[in-house]
């Protein structure tokens, strides 16, 4: 699903990242890669952003697109990213290993930022329980996640709940059903993205995430007002 890491990026450079590296899979790119709608994406494969330090210096977004071919990565983006948004392919794949929960765990020992947006069958693979579960006490599940792995939890729905360690769960307002599509959330994880890029992460880093979701859903709410029931596609949101 190579069009989910580009609904990411292009998010994350139309909402604030002076800079956005997308790093695809395979090993080899050609040299004349480029994304037409948004040519300011520079184009890397993970080995050069690796070398360049990149995940180091910069806020990382991980897990949009990529299936099980993003489990070898896994590893080294939660080891070298200083700050990381993970989402959907790779939440799925730290759910199925142990040693890849120790590692995004050992983050919040070394005062590293990690934000996670599972939806409900994610987080209920996490937690090891049933989305039955989660759906039946929210904002208990957020705030669980968010305990258990020392992380931001954005457990994404109908009033998406924002947790993290020390801080009351919150509750986001904004949004509707016009969210509802896919891609939507592709383009959340590259909003989160920017906005701990711009923030430095650490302690502004809880609040970057609450203004993101918010403002995620009031462009939705906008189309709504303005459209009515036409539908919403991803790439809309990043316009």
């Amino acid at each position: 699903m190579g069009g989910a890491a580009l609904l990411a990026a292009r998010a994350a450079i139309r909402t604030g990242a002076g800079r956005v590296f997308l790093s695809l899979l395979e090993e080899h790119l050609p040299e004349s890669i480029f994304d037409p709608q948004q040519p300011e994406l520079m184009f890397r494969t993970l080995g050069a952003a690796k070398r360049d330090s990149l995940m180091r210096r910069g806020a990382v977004v991980c897990g949009c697109g990529g299936g099980e071919a993003l489990v070898p990565a896994l590893p080294t983006v939660l080891a070298d990213a200083q700050t990381l948004v993970l989402d959907a392919d790779a939440l799925n794949a730290v759910a199925a290993d142990a040693r890849l929960q120790m590692g995004l765990t050992e983050r919040h020992t070394s005062n590293r930022t990690t934000v996670i947006t599972p939806h409900p069958l994610e987080a209920a693979r996490l937690l090891g329980c049933s989305t039955q579960q989660v759906m039946s006490d929210r904002t208990h599940a957020a705030t669980e996640l968010s305990q258990r792995f020392g992380v931001i939890c954005v457990l994404k729905g109908s009033g998406t709940v924002i947790s993290a360690p020390g801080e009351r769960p919150a509750i986001n307002a904004s949004g509707n059903a016009a969210l509802a599509t896919a891609g939507t959330g592709d383009v959340l994880a590259g909003m989160l993205g920017a906005a701990l890029a711009i923030s430095g992460g650490g302690t502004s880093a809880h609040s970057a995430t609450l203004n993101s979701v918010f403002e995620h859903g009031r462009l939705a709410d906008e189309w709504v007002q303005a459209h009515g029931n036409r539908p919403l596609t991803a790439d809309w949101l990043t316009r």
